[in-house]
């Protein structure tokens, strides 16, 4: 079967970065590089020459800030689909970011497989936060994700399908949370949690863990 490819424009000012990034997605056809920009006026330029499918947007540029960029593409299409792609791990950029348009915020030490999934399905129209970054938002309860106390009764309507444990192991994987963690938290064994993953995985369909968090995300299971 033909997959079309993802066209995607990268903005990224280190030289380095860029061919690095270019040349790993050279490996999979379903990603397209169609146009990169060094610069934040060169980003908006070449968004509107190219209409790429998806951004991978640097928050750190020499001229005006990744953050200003998206607002900028954002104003000429509210449905560009832009992943911040950085190594900036401050609430306030953050924040930000999402405020601005944003559709994922996504730390550079990212495997490149799970990178290309994110591509994905932010084109498809989900949102992704990175492990690393859930509990600084939840921690300093800015709003944009909520609060992790659910009644049994919204439970249920969002998922049936997952028991309450499960749904409590499913917050703690979307928090970024290895089994020995979610075990530590739940006072349960490590095979246990392991267990739990394991069913969260298959009654959610996905094929891992970042599958379900993304899963989750998306349809607001957390």
């Amino acid at each position: 079967m033909n997959i079309t490819p993802v066209r995607v424009l990268l903005v990224e000012d280190h030289k380095l970065m860029r061919v690095g990034l270019k040349s790993l997605f050279e490996e999979y056809k379903e990603i397209d590089i169609v146009s990169e920009a060094q610069s934040g006026k060169e980003a908006i330029e070449n968004y509107k020459i190219t209409r790429p499918d998806v951004i991978l947007m640097d928050i750190g540029l020499p001229d005006i800030s990744g953050i200003e960029v998206t607002k900028r593409i954002i104003e000429l299409n509210q449905n560009a689909s832009i992943i911040m792609l950085t190594s900036h791990l401050s609430e306030q950029e953050i924040q930000e970011s999402l405020q601005a348009g944003a559709k994922a915020y996504v730390m550079k030490d990212i495997n490149i497989e799970i990178l290309k999934m994110i591509i994905r399905t932010v084109k498809d129209g989900a949102m992704w936060l990175d492990p690393k970054v859930v509990p600084i938002l939840r921690d300093k309860n800015c709003g944009i994700i909520p609060p992790r106390q659910v009644s049994r009764a919204m439970f249920k309507e969002q998922h049936a399908n997952l028991t309450q444990r499960e749904y409590e192991v499913l917050k703690l994987v979307v928090d970024g949370k290895s089994n020995n963690e979610i075990a530590q938290e739940l006072t349960i064994s490590e095979h246990t949690a392991k267990a739990h993953v394991c069913n969260i995985i298959q009654k959610l369909v996905v094929d891992d863990r970042t599958q379900a968090a993304v899963k989750a995300l998306k349809e607001g299971l957390v």
